[in-house]
């Protein structure tokens, strides 16, 4: 809701500097070709998602993703220990984790969205060092296959949209060591 109430605030400022300068028309045919391109990049995304989609729901129904889940059971049992033994929350879990190995954040966040649900159970109104976890897990995820982000590359004409893997592959291992640690650090301090 503020997000809404300060982005409408910026453009009406926009709008308003525009016209006080004397640039209306400019501003008109700014916001019509921003209009344009993005309703041309959505449709571009949208066929990217949709095959990383169909991949994940293949995986799914071949019972890879099951497969996935026990590989990746060792090391959410670590990360969440107090949930170790709840097989829903893990498959939950495990499918958020999926999600974001292959650069779905949209798929990966109803999935996130339904293993909090299910962590919440356990502790009504307060969020449990495991719920902690997951928001950091989820926020800051490795990515292996960034697919989101290639799409974008893809549909600003780059011809090499995955060259990119090296740096993501650095950046999100960095970005989710730092973020368990901060959360584990944290989580001892609280309780101390």
């Amino acid at each position: 809701m503020a997000m809404a109430a300060i982005w409408t605030g910026m453009v009406v400022a926009s709008i308003l500097c525009g016209l006080a300068l004397g640039n209306g028309a400019q501003v008109a045919a700014a916001a019509m070709e921003g209009a344009g391109a993005a309703v041309e990049l959505c449709l571009s995304m949208a066929g990217i998602l949709c095959l990383w989609m169909g991949v994940m729901e293949v995986m799914r129904r071949a019972g890879l993703a099951q497969g996935l889940s026990r590989l990746l059971r060792p090391v959410l049992g670590r990360l969440y220990p107090d949930f170790a033994g709840d097989r829903a929350v893990m498959d939950s879990i495990s499918a958020n984790v999926s999600a974001n190995l292959l650069g779905l954040g949209n798929a990966a966040t109803p999935l996130g969205m339904q293993a909090a649900r299910l962590m919440s159970r356990r502790s009504p109104g307060v969020a449990c060092d495991g719920l902690c976890m997951l928001v950091v897990c989820n926020t800051a995820s490795i990515q292996l296959i960034p697919t989101t982000v290639a799409g974008v590359r893809a549909a600003a004409g780059c011809q090499t949209p995955f060259d990119i893997l090296p740096a993501v592959w650095l950046a999100s291992a960095l970005s989710v060591s730092a973020g368990i640690g901060a959360a584990w650090v944290l989580s001892k301090l609280w309780r101390d």
